[in-house]
This record gives C-alpha cells, structure tokens and sequence, in this order.
C-alpha cells in the first residue's frame, strides 16, 4: 500500500488530521479556545468538500476494495459536511450560555462526520460497521455533552442501550451474509449472487437482520423508538445535528448496502424497505399532531421524512436513487433552518421549546417568522417550495416503479401531516403571546436561516444543478 494509493481517501484523512491538530490546540490554549477551535472546525469541513469535489467522478477503490470513492459518495460526503458545518456554526451561542463551552464538542461533530463519510463510502461490510459505530459512539457522547443535565443523560443512555442493540442486530445480520455467500466485500457478494434464481432462506434472515439494524440508524418505523426522547433530551444543536447529517449519512448507506451487493434478488428485500417506508409515513404524520413540544414535534416530522426516502429506496431503480438524493439535500436545507429559528427562540435569556411559546412571533420577529413559515409550508410539501419537489420525485420514482399503494399512502399521509405544520404557522401569526421572544437572533443564526430560508423558497427557480448532480451521482450504484 503506497501513499498514492490512499488518493481516494484523502478527504477523510485530511479531516482525521484536522480533527487530532484541534483537539490538541484546545489542550494547548486551555479555556477560552472553544469559538476559535469551532471556526477552524467549519474551515476544514469546508476544505473537505473541495477536496471531494477535486476527485474525479469515476470509482476508485482504496485499502483493498474496502472502501470506494465514486459519484454516489461524492454527492452524499458533500451533504453530509454541509450539515456538520451548520450544525458547528449554530451551536456556538448556545454552548456558552448553557455551560457547554468546551473545545472537545466541535471536535467530536468532526470525528462522527468522519464515520459518515467513511459509512457512504464502505464497500465491505467490515468498513460498514467501522464507519457505523466510529459515528454512533460519537452521537452518544454528544447526546449526553451536557453532562449537568438529567434529560441530557438520559437521552445519551437511552440512545446507547438501543444504539448497541441495533449493532448487535446489524452484525448478526452481517455474520448471516458471510456465512451464506462466503464474503464480506459488497462486489464479491454480487458476483456470489449472480445468476441465483433467488436467496436461500439463511441470506434473507441476514439481509432483514442488518436492514433492521440500518433502520434503527434512519429511524424508520418500527425502530424509531428512541428518536423523541433523544431529540427532546439532546442539548438542541446537537438535536439539530441528529436530524441532518446522521441521517443522510445512514440513508445513503442504506442504499449502498442493499443496492450493490443484493441489487439482483432486490425482490428478496424490497418488501421489507416498502413496510417500513410505509408505516414510517403514517406514524410520523399522526403522531406529531399531539405534540405540544416543538423538539418532539420535529422528532416525528423527521420519522415521516424517513418514510418518503424510502420510497425511493423501495422502487430499487437508478430514478428512486436520484430522488432519494434530491430528498436528503432538500431535507437537509428545511431541517437546519427550521432548527436555526428553534435555537433562536428565548424567553428572558433562557430558551424555550414549547409549540406555544411561538405565539405572536409574527409581530415580534417577522423576518424569522416568514422564514419558519416557508420552511413548515416546504416540511408539509406545498408547492412551489422545495419540499413538494422532494416528494415529487420519491412518489413518481415509486409510481414508475408501480408500487401505487405505497404512492398513495405518501400522499395521504403528507395531507395529514401538513396540519401540525400549518398549525405552527396559525399559532406564529394569530396567537397573542403570554410573553413574547427575545429581540435579538444571533447574527450566525440569521445568517444560516438566510441561506437555507433562499434556498427553500427559490429552489423551483432553477433545480437544474441539483438534479443533474443527483443523477449522475445515482448512476455510480447501477454501473
């Protein structure tokens, strides 16, 4: 193994550097170095993304075909830093209020967004579950990073326990494959798989074993158990952080690890992917109307938004990839701006996360109330904002796919879902406030809101880049 072989790779080494150099300049500097530390954390994410963009567009396998540089990872590292980015920049005022001012935090955003990366670029079920768990035990030691806090941990705790279980889950399954295909590398697998009429009873206990433990990661429907918990117990940025990057990492994983090695027996699996999807919408869309803490509410939105993913994932076809790929950058854009408005939210210098509480921001904020307004009308799918894009293409991916039932079902359930969405919007504007939000908004939550609220509300202007780079990203998993 050359240093020149490692090309593929680079992006993550560069930022495995970037992330040991931070962690031993906040030793160095001590107290005080948490701000400084964060923006250099942003400037190697942004590094990193110009790397990745660099590379070329072709497959280039590294450390012995176990890990895999192609289009599909190209476009899912790009997202996934473009989160971790933003959720750094809109953790910075509330970690100093809260107590939180430590260097360790941005660096550990750095380490799990090294797992991600290396997660949608695993081309082995070994470098699967080595990118899998170098996130996951870097999400629990952020959902517990406030450590005076009981809800904070007891939401890390809770995320552990069944975080390990899914594991246990996800290896067995992994075990099961080895055992009936006699290979661990996602190629090899395929070549193992070609020409079979069908996958014995064995492989498919597998495949649903490590599907289940894939679903635990996206929380789908019926392993989202822990997502409100943890969302409402999780210091808020690193809330925000849970719904955006983790998650476009683990979808994109979810593709890989059932497209590449099991593309030809798809029809082995898919029924599990539409039970899931389908039950992941439905949940999601009534569960959240009770909800009166806008944490939890957020949690169940993004359950739904899994549902509609998979869609794409359940049609199995280069189209639903594409969608799926335009969904997660769109859902990328509305999450982290919704979450910015929810960490702007304070009463007296304390925050607040009470659906209530937004009552009158209307008068009091209008720029951020039309901002949180567009982004809960695009969370709902109403046209022409981007979120009705992103459903648009999932559903008719599954409707040239003909799963019509499941098309519907998405549907329907985003009618559903659009009342706790607009119910949002009535409080903001027609509800008199028993106390109002404080004045300011921090000038790099402004910003952040900014940029996904032109996103949002722009996109249909001109799709034409994220499209086509969705699908020539798509093409890398069907060769």
């Amino acid at each position: 193994m050359t240093f020149a072989s490692l090309a593929p790779a680079y992006p993550e080494l560069w930022l495995s550097i970037a992330a040991m150099a931070l962690l031993l300049l906040g030793v160095f500097k001590g107290e005080g170095s948490t701000r400084l530390v964060a923006w250099l954390s942003v400037a190697a994410c942004a590094v990193t993304v110009l790397l990745i963009l660099q590379q070329p567009a072709g497959p280039r396998p590294a450390f012995e075909n176990l890990f895999i540089a192609d289009g599909f990872a190209r476009f899912a590292k790009v997202l996934i830093l473009i989160g971790s980015g933003f959720a750094i920049v809109q953790s910075l005022g509330y970690i100093r209020h809260h107590r939180m001012d430590r260097f360790e935090y941005p660096v550990v955003v750095l380490l799990a967004t090294i797992g991600m990366m290396m997660m949608v670029s695993a081309n082995d079920l070994i470098a699967l579950y080595l990118g899998l768990e170098l996130q996951s035990l870097s999400l629990y030691i952020l959902a517990g990073f406030k450590r005076d806090s009981a809800r904070a941990t007891e939401a890390s705790l809770k995320y552990f326990v069944l975080g390990a279980l899914s594991s246990g889950m996800l290896l067995y399954g992994a075990s099961l494959i080895y055992g009936f295909t006699g290979a661990t590398g996602f190629n090899d697998i395929a070549a193992a798989l070609k020409g079979t009429q069908g996958a014995s009873l064995g492989l498919v206990i597998g495949i649903v074993f490590m599907a289940a433990g894939l679903a635990f990661k996206v929380s789908a429907v019926p392993f989202h158990m822990w997502v409100p918990d943890v969302y409402e117990g999780a210091p808020t940025p690193v809330t925000a952080f849970f719904a955006v990057a983790p998650k476009i990492a683990a979808m994109a994983l979810f593709c890989r690890a059932l497209l590449t090695p099991f593309g030809g027996i798809s029809g082995d699996w898919q029924q599990i992917i539409i039970a899931i999807s389908g039950l992941s919408m439905v949940l999601g869309a009534f569960a959240a109307i009770a909800q009166s803490n806008i944490k939890r509410l957020m949690a169940y939105s993004s359950i739904g938004h899994v549902g509609y993913a998979l869609l794409g994932l359940a049609a199995g076809t280069e189209e639903g990839v594409r969608g799926v790929l335009i969904y997660l950058a769109i859902y990328l854009a509305m999450n982290v701006g919704a979450f910015a408005c929810i960490l702007s939210m304070r009463q007296r210098d304390r925050m607040v996360e009470g659906v209530s509480d937004l009552a009158g921001l209307g008068k009091t904020h209008p720029g951020m109330a039309l901002l949180l307004a567009g982004f809960m009308f695009s969370l709902a799918g109403i046209p022409p904002l981007a979120g009705f894009f992103g459903k648009f293409y999932v559903v008719m991916a599954a409707i040239n796919a003909q799963l019509y039932v499941l098309a519907v079902i998405g549907m329907l359930a985003s009618v559903v879902g659009a009342y706790y969405y607009l119910r949002i919007v009535k409080v903001m504007y027609f509800d008199e406030a028993a106390e109002p939000l404080a004045k300011p908004v921090r000038t790099e939550l402004g910003a952040v809101m900014g940029i996904t609220g032109l996103f949002t509300l722009l996109y249909f202007v001109y799709p034409a880049p994220l499209v086509a780079a969705a699908g020539v990203a798509a093409k890398a998993l069907f060769p």
